[in-house]
């Protein structure tokens, strides 16, 4: 319902009642000015891009803690939304005031500090979701970021990192007894936290594999506690001979006797965490000079381009790797796999080869001196 009307002091009251009933009006000096406002009004209300004007007065950050208190996430998650969140300058402002222009002076802004592109991608990621959300509660019209860019990224040919077979076998040798922790991670692509969650029950010597079903979550000793892995990761690694006679090693050597013990543990017999298992990687690395850019997980890429080096298809890396879906292998490790080019030049030279190499010499000589141009 809505309606114009002028007031004794000669100005247009127009008003408008919501679908949940609730009264809004506003005050012009010309009716066509009132006019206009309704008019706007119903085109929202008919496009779908109402929203109750009082609902965008909450602040960012109220708006933002009530959407995260309704996610289902795991902690990890939570933690690097909340990092994103509280990175944003406009936390104290209603969020229908945020516009575009003022997203991407954060965006900017980051970047000038020196922040990782990804990083900065990966916050921005978390600010389009919390607005994309708002806009569909209606708490705003549209959401403001729609138009805003992240800082280029490196192509992954040129930003990734892989170890050769030599510099993979320095890293072990000086490991200690960090070593079967580098070996899973370098012959079973698993990720810091997913070897860091290892039991004994979890391995499987005589099968030869690997059941990824846990990781260790947190950064410090109070924060680290065993959660499930990534959604799509949990899977069963198939593994050489000599990584599981890697791992039977180290049972023995440490005495790990219960279904349910830690594989891995700090000499202090504490789950490795994401900083102490980086600090002792560090020392193995310098050891190593393998260079201050490569991480633990450079062993896992390293695991993935060996894999598609060897000829398998990208579904079969996919569940190797534990990704949620084969396009997230492709994202990341596209420029692995040979080139259509490459394939189709390898399979012509392996036809053409077999044609000139005809069993019936004669047949081969001529074939040989007609594809040459000398007969």
């Amino acid at each position: 319902m809505a309606s114009i009307q002028q007031r004794p002091s000669g100005s247009w009251r127009a008003r408008y009642e919501d679908a949940d009933g609730h009264e809004h009006a506003r005050h012009f000096p010309l009716k066509r000015d009132a006019q206009r406002w309704l008019d706007e009004v119903t085109a929202a209300v008919v496009t779908g891009q109402y929203a109750d004007p009082r609902a965008g007065k909450v602040t960012w950050s109220v708006w933002v803690k009530s959407w995260m208190d309704r996610q289902t996430w795991v902690e990890g998650t939570r933690q690097a939304a909340s990092t994103a969140f509280s990175s944003v300058p406009w936390g104290e402002k209603p969020i229908a005031s945020v516009k575009a222009s003022h997203v991407q002076a954060w965006v900017t802004g980051e970047s000038k500090r020196g922040l990782a592109a990804s990083t900065i991608k990966t916050r921005l990621n978390y600010v389009q979701m919390a607005f994309r959300a708002a806009a569909i509660d209606r708490v705003i019209p549209t959401s403001p970021v729609l138009s805003v860019k992240a800082p280029r990224t490196r192509k992954a040919e040129a930003a990734m990192k892989l170890l050769s077979a030599e510099q993979v076998r320095a890293a072990l040798e000086g490991a200690g007894d960090f070593g079967a922790f580098i070996a899973v991670c370098a012959f079973a692509g698993l990720r810091l936290g997913e070897a860091a969650g290892l039991q004994l029950r979890d391995v499987n010597f005589l099968g030869r594999s690997i059941r990824v079903e846990r990781q260790v979550q947190g950064s410090t000793i109070k924060a680290s506690t065993l959660v499930p892995p990534k959604c799509g990761s949990e899977r069963t690694v198939f593994v050489p001979d000599e990584l599981t006679k890697i791992l039977a090693a180290h049972v023995a050597r440490h005495a790990v006797k219960a279904h349910d013990e830690m594989l891995f543990t700090t000499p202090l017999g504490q789950m490795w965490n994401r900083n102490s298992a980086a600090g002792e990687w560090r020392r193995i690395r310098a050891a190593a000079g393998v260079g201050d850019d490569v991480t633990i997980h450079t062993l896992r890429h390293t695991y993935a381009s060996n894999l598609i080096a060897s000829g398998c298809d990208v579904v079969t890396v996919q569940r190797a790797l534990g990704h949620a879906q084969p396009s997230i292998t492709l994202n990341v490790y596209a420029h692995l796999w040979p080139s259509a080019e490459d394939k189709t030049r390898a399979a012509t030279a392996e036809f053409m080869s077999s044609v000139l190499t005809s069993t019936d010499s004669g047949r081969t000589q001529t074939t040989k001196a007609q594809v040459t141009g000398l007969s």
